[in-house]
């Protein structure tokens, strides 16, 4: 075994890289409106009385925030700040002087986000703060919506699969777990609307919910067809551009289908944010049992995708 230098031992290494967590880290630093999000989580965090004193909120939130960035779960996120130096500076965590924050500790900040559901207050804070830096939302809207997976497994507590979760089927797979419908912006691709339902609820059924009704424009792929006065009672002036039907009995619309190739060039646009959301951050599968906590997550996490979208925008304001 070979001898221990004193990098090995202090931390002063003769090589060191920058890597892209410790960039992304860094411009998430910049773009999150801290100040924000603080004061909306403030009136509802404990106050300091005879017990322990509470973490500050922003610390917690900071934590909370490398959860959904890094799909860590409540022990996981604890584990990994003991681990990874970039995490603790992020966090302002200084080992010798106090610890990391316990999973319980965790546990109860993210119950509190839950209990008094922040995470939809935030993403509608987010995107205030995107507007007053001029990132707007437009005229034009793209709706979808994707499926995030549950255990299916029977083997827990109860002996059965979330109740609150069901089955649908894609294709020719069978899913089950919750659906998470959006409405983007087609220009900035920002997330202005988000509503979370089980697996098995159509698309179309909650296209009202999803449109601001300043629309112009309404994308979307061919499970909103049909949905033209459905779309038009909540925004007037909207043209529906959702896909139409080319597949028939006896052949193929090629007309039909042309236009539709055209409008996938808007509606693709919707796939960014997917993209974001279950590639970048791991978003593919639920944590937590029950529709509520799930959809608290996913509006948390909507609203990181918009800064992380918005991010280039941003940091050459504050440049």
């Amino acid at each position: 075994m070979k001898q221990r230098t004193l990098a090995m031992m202090t931390g002063f290494e003769r090589y060191s890289k920058k890597t892209r967590r410790a960039v992304f880290l860094e411009e998430m630093e910049q773009v999150v409106p801290w100040k924000k999000l603080c004061a909306l989580v403030e009136p509802h965090y404990p106050k300091p009385g005879n017990g322990r004193p509470p973490v500050g909120v922003e610390r917690m939130l900071r934590i909370y925030f490398l959860q959904q960035w890094f799909n860590l779960s409540d022990p996981a996120v604890e584990e990994t700040l003991y681990d990874s130096v970039l995490m603790r500076q992020f966090v302002g965590i200084d080992l010798g002087r106090e610890p990391v924050p316990d999973e319980t500790t965790v546990c109860k900040f993210r119950h509190l986000l839950e209990q008094q559901q922040l995470g939809g207050e935030m993403l509608e804070t987010v995107n205030l703060h995107l507007q007053a830096k001029g990132v707007r939302i437009t005229t034009g809207t793209i709706v979808d919506a994707t499926i995030i997976e549950a255990p299916s497994s029977t083997k827990n507590r109860e002996r059965q699969r979330d109740p609150e979760m069901h089955q649908t089927k894609k294709g020719n797979q069978w899913h089950f777990g919750m659906k998470a419908h959006v409405g983007v912006d087609s220009q900035t691709k920002m997330i202005h609307t988000v509503v979370a339902t089980a697996a098995n609820v159509a698309d179309a059924t909650v296209l009202p919910e999803l449109l601001h009704g300043e629309e112009m424009r309404v994308w979307g792929d061919q499970a909103y067809r049909g949905q033209t006065e459905v779309i038009q009672q909540v925004a007037r002036q909207a043209k529906d551009c959702t896909h139409r039907r080319y597949r028939y009995k006896n052949g193929i619309d090629e007309g039909e289908r042309k236009k539709n190739r055209i409008k996938s060039k808007v509606r693709s646009r919707v796939e960014h944010v997917f993209g974001i959301m279950k590639l970048k951050f791991g978003f593919v599968k639920v944590r937590y049992r029950g529709l509520a906590k799930n959809a608290n997550r996913l509006f948390a996490t909507c609203a990181l995708v918009n800064l992380f979208l918005a991010r280039p925008k941003l940091l050459r304001t504050t440049a």
